[in-house]
């Protein structure tokens, strides 16, 4: 048995100002063929599953690329088609499966729909080979992402520490139907539902009903019940939410889909976060932090309007300059991508200090004025190269790389600048450079779910700060004009009914 597997990975805010080049798949690009297979081998990813799953059989596996970019704005061109080629002649070079590990909400310069068109080429090349697919639970899952996989499994946790099971899962349906067994049935349902990334989260709320729903699906025999909450920063006509099921028929598959569309539309008000004022976070963080215990952890300042991890340019200062009129001390914070700031710093060395002009440098592109870069004095305390390999359990293995990186002490306490955007969702990004997360009474992250796995056991309280960037869960400030309508809450909430929900069940949707 020979098998393909590839990892292609990039959530794509279309809002957002930073570029999305080849280079930015990876700590050192992409990688492929034999180094695509060496580093994805004994990671918690869905290609780690597949090499582990194809290494049980005894199958010969060819890994067309290891790609994983951060998210931002749409995938240059370029980019996708270097990448989209290596998967696409793998699969032209003939196999028994095709396993592909990929995000479900890529969008590039020419396609909307990325993985649509990958799976689509894919198809054209090999339209009899069996082609599952294990996706994000962000995935913006369209009518063509269906179409051309014969298989969709997706994430059924957010913070995301489930994706070496989803790849798995993927696999073994795959195989169980390789080996015999029945043809499987796709299904999917697509109620007008933009849901809050922050109204996603599976251990609470509207989004937890729902994948314990999916769950319970499963444990009475559907062979998969996928609940996307899709990415509503993708200014595209699919973008939303979704359900992907699978199941012995088509009849089957299609109405646990559709059961599960309905439940998530009639719980839609669930999936609607509104934003307290940032004054207003940031004044309950300094009571948290003032009625906490002598030694207990930093409260938690988790900063979505610049969430890297959605597309942030990861630069803004809004949050920090607000805690520091707030008077909060001994604050913690980063990392700010800022190459500018890091090259100074490097220049002047440790232990000089120097004034520097902090981020805002990247145009957002949102209504109002662009803020200046922030003034302030600071001394630089460490310079590196911003690697880490990380030990949480979210991509749990693998290493990554911020660019050359500085920690910095000022007035109100350590920051942590580096060249490139970087999700702090690993302790490794203030420990690389020899910074102690622990040790602050505030943590400012750059963050809005990622970081918790990791950094909410040192805390003693967390608080959500909307500081207004191009991840803002102000829907206001941002202009769509692609995404199918009407969707709510964007729109009233309309009549809406999955295609083989009996009328009946249609409770308050009138």
């Amino acid at each position: 048995m020979k098998i393909i597997a590839a990892r292609l990975n990039h959530e794509t805010n279309t809002f957002s100002p930073v570029p999305t080049p080849l280079a930015s798949f990876g700590p050192d690009g992409p990688t492929f063929g034999a180094a695509a297979l060496a580093q994805g081998r004994g990671t918690r990813t869905g290609l780690g599953a597949f090499i582990e799953a194809a290494g049980s059989r005894g199958a010969a596996l060819e890994v067309a690329c290891n790609a994983t970019a951060n998210p931002s704005g749409r995938v240059d061109d370029a980019a996708f088609e270097d990448l989209a080629k290596s998967i696409v002649d793998a699969a032209g070079r003939g196999s028994d499966l095709i396993l592909l590990d990929l995000h479900g909400a890529m969008a590039t310069e020419s396609f909307d729909d990325g993985e649509g068109e990958l799976l689509r080429r894919v198809r054209a090349t090999a339209p009899h080979t069996p082609l599952a697919v294990a996706l994000d639970l962000h995935g913006n899952v369209s009518p063509a992402m269906v179409a051309h996989a014969d298989l969709i499994v997706g994430f059924k946790t957010y913070p995301h520490i489930d994706m070496f099971e989803t790849g798995a899962h993927v696999a073994r349906l795959a195989l169980a139907w390789l080996d015999g067994g029945r043809r499987p049935a796709l299904a999917w349902a697509q109620p007008p539902l933009l849901s809050h990334t922050l109204r996603s989260a599976t251990e609470a709320g509207a989004m937890q009903r729902a994948v314990q729903r999916a769950r319970q699906l499963e444990a009475d025999g559907l062979a998969a019940a996928s609940i996307f909450a899709g990415f509503s920063l993708a200014d595209i006509a699919e973008a939303g939410m979704s359900v992907v099921t699978v199941g012995a028929t088509l009849a089957e598959a299609q109405a646990a889909a559709d059961e599960l569309a309905l439940t998530l539309w009639e719980d839609r008000d669930g999936f609607v976060y509104r934003s307290a004022p940032l004054a207003a976070s940031v004044a309950e963080a300094k009571a948290l932090r003032a009625t906490a215990p002598a030694g207990a952890g930093p409260v938690l300042l988790l900063d979505h309007g610049d969430n890297v991890m959605s597309g942030g340019s990861c630069d803004t200062t809004t949050l920090l300059e607000e805690c520091l009129r707030q008077g909060l001390g001994r604050i913690g914070a980063g990392p700010y991508a800022d190459a500018e700031t890091v090259a100074r710093c490097i220049e002047a060395s440790v232990g000089v200090r120097i004034a520097i002009a902090l981020g805002n440098k990247m145009a957002l592109g949102l209504p109002g004025s662009q803020r200046p870069p922030f003034v302030l004095e600071v001394e630089v305390l460490a310079i590196g190269d911003g690697r880490f390999r990380i030990t949480g359990p979210i991509y749990t293995g693998e290493t990554w790389a911020m660019g050359r990186s500085v920690a910095l002490r000022h007035a109100g306490g350590t920051l942590v600048v580096s060249e490139r955007p970087m999700e702090p969702l690993d302790l490794g990004v203030f420990t690389c450079l020899g910074v102690d997360p622990a040790v602050f009474d505030h943590l400012l992250l750059k963050s809005r779910m990622y970081c918790r796995p990791a950094f909410g056991p040192l805390g003693c309280g967390m608080v959500e700060c909307d500081s207004g960037g191009v991840t803002s869960s102000d829907y206001g400030q941002f202009e769509f004009k692609r995404v199918r309508r009407p969707i709510y809450p964007l729109d009233a909430a309309p009549g809406w009914l999955p295609s083989s929900a009996p009328r009946a069940q249609a409770r308050g949707m009138r």
